[in-house]
């Protein structure tokens, strides 16, 4: 429900809209993570020029942006090993919860074999929070 207007400095084909629920089981009135939402991340991020910083963000920063930003290190950086992005992760935001099968979903996508979806259980719940805060991950 939370609507998203693309600043005019943002080109169209430099921005990608996910429209999703945080789930990770199908619930009335929500929209499931899928496959398709998966396939255009992954198209966008090799899509990526690398000329500029890449922003992920979603409606509270702790669950579906986590899960993105966490697929997009794996992708951009695919010679690094998936605990070790997991922990960037956790270092970098104590409170991300990583959506699940979002990262699920990459980790079959992209053929890591369940090291994305173990690392990610690994690092377990982040702290209880109303709201993330923003953070960094660095690719190379």
């Amino acid at each position: 429900g939370a609507s998203l207007v693309r600043p005019r400095e943002i080109l169209p084909e430099r921005h990608l809209q996910m429209t999703l629920s945080d789930i990770v089981e199908a619930q009335d009135g929500h929209i499931l993570p899928g496959a398709a939402h998966i396939d255009g991340l992954l198209a966008f991020l090799n899509s990526w020029e690398r000329d500029a910083p890449l922003v992920i963000h979603c409606y509270a920063g702790v669950s579906r942006s986590p899960a993105a930003a966490y697929v997009a290190t794996c992708v951009l950086a695919p010679h690094r090993c998936e605990m070790e992005l997991a922990q960037a992760l956790r270092r970098a935001s104590p409170t991300a919860t990583p959506n699940r099968r979002l990262v699920a979903l990459a980790d079959d996508r992209l053929g890591r074999q369940g090291r994305m979806t173990a690392a990610i259980t690994a690092i377990g719940r982040g702290a209880d929070c109303y709201e993330g805060a923003p953070f960094a991950l660095e690719i190379a």
